[in-house]
């Protein structure tokens, strides 16, 4: 049984507000990856405002394109965005959908500060991949992208595209464990996504290194994961923009200069 009724209706317009959101939150990004990426933008042939421009409008056709798409696979299962389609579509907020907000946030800076601690057990990185100081703004404003593009295509589609296989093998009948095996399947993705990323800062070396790499963000989108089933996007959203806020700010900021 899914944690909320089926959802019908339109998605079209809610999905554009997605790109849109993604767009933006692309462009604020901008600033971070810079830093945490210098040769790749030196080496880019296009200039810096042609290369901006283009990651913001693919970045938010796509967050369009695939939100609809998660939302048309998802919201028969009870995997949505009520509080968006609500505003979007100018609907009352079904009663049946609860709202946890100061859950989402707990759970965020709660899983942030386990990957934090987690992260210095293990394996590090060699002196020469160093770890790349970046000023707290700049990761204030890169927290965006977590929460709106990352929640987005890494768990709006995964996890709804999941469901929808599985039930379809079950009389179209999604079963709490069907949830709970897309939500680790769609973290375990979330976590190797993370790997490009941190290949061009530099950050990749051993195997353990890159299992650590995946299971500590696999961890964040088990959580935001389970927010999405129960609560909706907007908690997962919420969950994960409150993680990288400790990670890519407070962090940084309370830590050695």
């Amino acid at each position: 049984m899914p944690a909320h009724p089926p959802v019908s209706g339109p998605h079209l317009k809610l999905a554009a507000l997605l790109g849109l959101a993604g767009a933006l939150a692309t462009l604020a990004l901008m600033p971070y990856a810079m830093v945490l990426m210098p040769q790749q933008f030196a080496a880019a042939p296009l200039p810096l405002p042609v290369i901006v421009l283009q990651a913001v409008v693919e970045t938010g056709v796509l967050c369009w394109l695939l939100g609809w798409l998660g939302l048309r696979l998802g919201a028969p299962y009870g995997l949505d965005a009520p509080w968006l389609r609500a505003w979007v579509y100018r609907r009352p907020r079904d009663p049946a959908w609860h709202s946890r907000w100061w859950l989402a946030g707990l759970l965020g800076v709660a899983a942030a500060l386990l990957v934090a601690g987690l992260s210095l057990l293990g394996p590090q990185a060699s002196a020469g991949h160093a770890h790349v100081a970046i000023p707290a703004w700049r990761g204030a404003l890169a927290s965006f992208y977590g929460g709106t593009v990352e929640e987005i295509l890494m768990r709006l589609l995964p996890i709804s595209a999941l469901i929808w296989l599985l039930a379809r093998g079950n009389r179209r009948v999604a079963r709490p464990w069907m949830f709970v095996l897309a939500i680790v399947l769609a973290a375990l993705l979330f976590g190797i996504g993370h790997l490009p990323a941190a290949h061009a800062a530099g950050q990749l070396g051993t195997p353990l290194l890159i299992a650590r790499i995946v299971l500590l963000n696999a961890m964040v989108g088990v959580a935001c994961g389970g927010l999405f089933w129960k609560y909706g996007l907007e908690h997962a959203m919420l969950a994960h923009f409150c993680a990288d806020l400790v990670l890519h700010v407070a962090l940084p900021l309370t830590g050695p200069a």
